[in-house]
This record gives structure tokens, C-alpha cells and sequence, in this order.
């Protein structure tokens, strides 16, 4: 099983210096960065570091993740924030989990023992919501649905149509906004009775960088794509 470690970034290059030096090169196969065209100095750190990027051209997450898509030469994706929010220490134990047999595993802020310093009221509240309804719907317990850190296997990405633009469009035009593909692939592997695991890891504090949350538009989608996902797809 080879590993990708996929960073995506947009102007967090003071959360890159103090999160990437804490990174083994020998826990994955591969380390891919997705830069959103950033102008803080991010590309120049990455090119005296010798580390291997993508320059993103369409905005959005999925986008992101599209255009890096066919750089990426490990069979199970590991996405990654550097921004602090991601505890660098459990990416082996993530990798290990994926090695048990797993077709995605999840670094939880919600799951016993962890806990997040980066929450609020709001998005404390709306991840309870998000993984309440896709229990009740798509028969999976989620403790962290949302999140960014987690391993997947690469071929899930065509299997669950997260490739595909028609997966988005509707509720992206809908609500004036482009979104990332974690929710939906949480929920359709659920739908697929996929074997996912949790493991718990803490987000800490954001180091630099802005907060790129859309709160409300994001949550609007997701909320469309859970009713969607009822009556829909496979």
C-alpha cells in the first residue's frame, strides 16, 4: 500500500514552517502539496524545501484536489491541513489503521479522548447535526464527518462519483459557493457500507493563516446533499 500525503494550501506559510519540519518523509511514500495560488511566500518555501506541488487554477477544495488528482501515485490518499489544525504525529497511526484493511479512516476531533480547540458554538454545533442525520439516514455513527484529516483509498474517488461535477452543481450554483468533497464522501461511503474507522486526534489552535470557513453556505449544501442522498444516487 503506498501512501500520498496531500497538503492543500492557500497562504499559510506561517503554519507550514512550524507543522512540515515535524513531518518524516519515510511515514508516507509521497508528499503532494495543492497550492491555491498563494502570495505570502508559500511557493518559495515549498521550492527551497525541494517538496512537490501542484498550482491550483480553479478555486474550491475539489478542485483542488481534481487538478492534483493525477500527480498523486499513491494508492490511498492522507489529506492534511497545515495550518496546525492537523496533529502531524498521527499521520503513522492513520497509515497503520488504512494497513488493517480499511477503506477510510478518520483522525476525529469528536471521537473519545480528543477534543477541539478550534471550535465554536456553530461548528461544534453543526458537526453534532451533520453526523446525527447521516446515522439516522445512511445507518453509519460518525463522530467527525467533516473533517479534512483522514486516508482513503484513491478508487473511491471514481466509485462514489466524487470526480464528477453533477455530484456538486446543483447545490454549488444553489448557494454561491464551491465546496470540498469530504461530507459527500463520508456520506455515500456510509451508503456503501464501506469499512471506515475513527481514531481520536485533538485540533489545536490554528497557527497563522485566515479561516476559510464558509459557515453558512457550507452547511447549506451539506444539508442538501444529505436530503439529496436519501432519494438519489446509488
Amino acid at each position: 500500500m503506498k501512501v500520498t500525503l496531500v497538503i492543500p494550501v492557500l497562504n499559510e506559510i506561517t503554519g507550514m514552517k512550524a507543522i512540515m519540519p515535524q513531518i518524516k518523509k519515510e511515514w508516507v511514500d509521497q508528499i503532494l502539496f495543492i497550492d491555491g495560488q498563494s502570495t505570502d511566500g508559500t511557493i518559495e518555501y515549498l521550492k527551497e524545501n525541494g517538496y512537490e506541488y501542484v498550482v491550483q487554477q480553479k478555486k474550491g477544495m475539489r478542485n483542488a484536489y481534481m487538478e492534483a488528482l493525477p500527480y498523486i501515485k499513491g494508492d490511498v490518499i492522507l489529506t492534511f491541513s497545515p495550518d496546525g489544525n492537523s496533529v502531524s504525529e498521527l499521520i503513522p497511526a492513520c497509515v497503520a489503521k488504512m494497513k488493517e484493511g480499511y477503506d477510510m479512516v478518520i483522525v476525529s476531533r469528536y471521537a473519545p479522548g480528543a477534543k477541539s480547540l478550534d471550535d465554536d458554538i456553530i461548528t461544534g454545533f453543526g458537526n453534532w447535526l451533520f453526523r446525527t442525520l447521516i446515522s439516522i439516514c445512511f445507518g453509519h455513527r460518525y463522530h467527525d464527518p467533516m473533517v479534512i484529516y483522514r486516508a482513503y483509498r484513491k478508487d473511491l474517488i471514481q466509485q462514489l462519483d466524487l470526480d464528477k461535477d453533477s455530484s456538486y452543481e446543483k447545490e454549488e450554483k444553489l448557494f454561491n459557493t464551491n465546496v470540498s468533497w469530504e461530507p459527500l464522501l463520508s456520506i455515500r461511503a456510509a451508503k456503501r457500507k464501506l469499512k471506515i474507522a475513527e481514531i481520536p486526534g485533538d485540533e489545536p489552535a490554528r497557527i497563522g493563516g485566515e479561516r476559510k470557513l464558509q459557515i453558512w453556505r457550507w452547511g447549506s449544501v451539506f444539508m442538501y446533499q444529505i436530503i439529496r442522498e436519501l432519494f438519489v444516487w446509488k
